[in-house]
Order: structure tokens, then C-alpha cells, then sequence
């Protein structure tokens, strides 16, 4: 396969990511217990983005990757222009509304320093803290442990065309290094900092790096494969079944103390190595594999929603996702009280709240992050691709 193919199943399946998150942070209390418990794993969107990120970057760079500072230039200008606009647009109006109107502690975590804070999360530092990195936009701490990827690829895939063991040995460093760095720093009282393995391995690229060597490990089986596709989609069913008996294990820890299976050392183990693996799995089924998943996937809708997804993951909490809530919560209790005074109780009764309250956020920031997607983001990111931005 050609580096620059545009495989569409991959587009949708970015919507699949940012839904299993947000279906994640919006669990509820009222569910049965075994949904309940399974939402409460469904942050492996976080590493279905983690691995496709792997996947991509190494796809797209891993042939023209040459040390130089013009194709170094060009390569940090596309980044930018994919992650950067839009973070940082919302990174600014999180805090702008923080010193106007709103004061909503999450935004400093209890910190009293807001310009430390909001220079840390502009410049993707907060990830590397532990009491920092839900400051903000919240779930933008990913980010920081995606820029840590780009800027160290291209110096991955130089060792790996010198030596293809690289991919296993390089990994094992950089955790090597993190767990270096906890033991240093456990006895330091420095806002987190590579406080604990914990926080290691769940938050920091060092921790959770083989994700992005599986996805890296993937798209060099696909660089070298020509074959036509398969007829049955085995390795889709396979994936499949891997990341359900992720989810599995992992919902089925005790928890004792901690809020998510994923925080248990055989949930960290779940998620950074087992998991990873049976979405490689469902990967490489989605490109070679004819089946209806993949036709789904490529649908013109799902490849909306695919290519709005950053957005939607960034707004699915904070202040428009807040907006959105208080919104809907005014809107369902108008609707049931409708209901009781025209004696449709009895629909009420039958029409779960949670459910339908979930919902109704749900398409409403889609449909806002299709629109920052079509009247923003799209637009800065052509602009910035085809800019002088960071060229001599």
C-alpha cells in the first residue's frame, strides 16, 4: 500500500474513539451495574487514538523521514496545523470564561496561579505533572503525550531503518527511562512530576509508548503488503473480540479504592499491552478485510463525524460541553413535566431520563463540533499546510 492512500475506515473509526470517551466521562450512577462498569473502561477510545496516531504518522512519514531541518520544518507545520488551531482556540475561551464569568474549579484544579496554569496547558507542559494535567481543557493532557510522539518519530523511524529491532528495543528504553524518572522524582514533591508509576504509565508518552509502536509496527506490515482484499474479515472479528476481552478484564477487577479497573496493575497491563494488540488486530481488518463494519466506517456520515471527532473529543467536557448540559437538563425536565400534565405518565415511566438526557448532549455537540470543523478548523488547517509557516 502507498503511504499517502487515504484509508476511509480509519476516518470513521476516529468517531467510534471519541465516542467510546465520551460515553466514558458521561457514565451515570442509575445504570445497571454491568453497564455501568463497562462504560467506566470505555477510555480505550483514548488508546484506539494513541495506536492510530502510530499507525498515521509512521504511514505517512516513514519513507521520506530524513534528518534535515527543512523536512523537520514542514513535518512540525503539518502537526501544528492538525492539533494546534483548535486547542488552542478552546484552550483560550476555557480560560477567558474562567476570568470573566464562570470560576469553575476544574479549570485550576485548585492551583492559584491561573497565567502558570494557562501558559502550561498553551505550550502542552501540564501533561507532564500530575496535579497539572486535567487543568484546562481537561482531557488535552492526550495531547501532550501525542506532541511527544511527533517530535520524537522521526528519530524513531532513523533507528528503526538501521536496525528493524529497534521497534521492540525502543520501547522497552523509554519505559525503562519513565520508571528511571518516577524513582527519581517519587521523593520530590515537584506538582507530580513523574510522581508515581501510576501517573507514568497511564499519562506520559514514556508510559504508554507501545501503543504508538504497535500502530508504528502495523503500518510497516501494511507499507509492505500489496495484496488485493481479503474476502472474509477474520482479523476484524479477531480485533473485535480482543478489545471486548479488554474491556472485559479490565471491568472485571476489583476495584478496592480506585474509581476504573484501568488503574489496577493488571488493568494498566490490559490497557498498554493486551488492548493495543487486538486493535491492531481490528486495524489491519479494516484495511485488508472486506466486511460491513468496514463499509460502515466508510460512510459519507461516519466520515463526518470521523473528521470532526478531535473537536467533539475536545469539547465533550468543559465549558460548551457544561453549556450544552444545563441546556438539556432545563429541556428534559420541561419534557416530563409536559408529560405528567398531560397524564403521559405512563411514557415517563418507560423513557429512561439518563438515557435520553445523554442523548440529547450527544447530538448536540456533534452537531457543534461539525460546524467548528467546517468553519474553523478545516480552514486554519488548509491555511497553515499551505502557509510559510516555519520556513526559511
Amino acid at each position: 500500500m502507498k503511504a499517502n492512500s487515504y484509508i476511509p475506515a480509519l476516518t470513521g473509526v476516529r468517531a467510534i474513539a471519541a465516542f467510546l470517551v465520551f460515553f466514558h466521562h458521561f457514565n451515570q450512577l442509575d445504570f445497571p451495574f454491568p453497564l455501568r462498569r463497562t462504560l467506566n473502561e470505555f477510555h480505550m477510545g483514548v488508546t484506539m487514538f494513541f495506536l492510530l496516531s502510530g499507525f498515521l504518522i509512521c504511514m505517512r512519514y516513514y519513507d521520506s523521514c530524513e534528518l534535515s531541518e527543512n523536512w523537520f520544518r514542514k513535518y512540525i507545520k503539518n502537526r501544528i496545523a492538525r492539533i494546534y488551531p483548535m486547542y488552542l482556540l478552546l484552550t483560550l475561551v476555557t480560560f477567558g470564561l474562567y476570568f470573566m464569568f464562570s470560576g469553575e474549579a476544574s479549570v485550576l484544579n485548585g492551583f492559584g496561579s491561573p497565567v502558570l496554569i494557562l501558559l502550561l496547558n498553551i505550550f502542552f507542559l501540564r501533561g507532564f505533572f500530575d496535579d497539572f494535567k486535567f487543568t484546562g481543557v481537561g482531557q488535552g493532557w492526550s495531547l501532550t503525550v501525542e506532541e511527544s510522539f511527533y517530535f520524537l518519530a522521526p528519530l524513531f523511524f532513523m533507528q528503526i531503518k538501521k536496525n528493524k529491532k529497534a521497534i521492540i528495543y525502543l520501547p522497552i528504553l523509554l519505559l525503562s527511562a519513565g520508571s528511571l524518572l518516577v524513582l527519581i522524582f517519587r521523593n520530590f514533591s515537584f506538582f507530580g512530576f513523574f510522581g508515581n508509576f501510576t501517573f507514568m504509565f497511564l499519562y506520559t508518552f514514556l508510559g504508554r509508548c507501545v501503543e504508538f509502536f504497535i500502530g508504528m509496527g502495523l503500518a510497516l506490515i501494511i507499507l509492505k503488503t500489496n495484496e488485493s482484499d481479503r474476502k472474509y474479515p477474520i482479523f476484524t472479528l479477531l480485533g473485535l473480540l480482543g478489545i471486548a476481552g479488554s474491556i472485559g478484564i479490565m471491568a472485571s477487577l476489583p476495584l478496592n479504592g480506585i474509581e476504573f479497573g484501568l488503574y489496577h496493575p493488571f488493568g494498566i497491563v490490559t490497557n498498554n499491552l493486551i488492548l493495543p494488540i487486538g486493535i491492531a488486530f481490528f486495524y489491519f481488518g479494516l484495511i485488508k478485510e472486506k466486511s460491513l463494519i468496514r463499509k460502515f466506517l466508510s460512510s459519507a456520515t461516519m466520515q463526518l463525524l470521523g473528521k470532526s471527532s478531535y473537536i467533539f473529543y475536545l469539547i465533550h467536557i468543559g465549558v460548551i460541553s457544561n453549556f450544552a448540559k444545563v441546556w438539556t437538563r432545563s429541556g428534559v425536565d420541561a419534557f416530563y413535566s409536559w408529560l405528567e400534565i398531560k397524564r403521559y405518565d405512563w411514557l415517563g415511566e418507560h423513557l429512561n431520563d439518563s438515557m435520553l438526557f445523554i442523548g440529547i448532549v450527544f447530538i448536540i455537540l456533534n452537531l457543534v463540533s461539525i460546524l467548528l470543523y467546517k468553519t474553523i478548523e478545516e480552514p486554519l488547517n488548509l491555511y497553515i499546510r499551505k502557509s510559510k509557516l516555519l520556513e526559511k
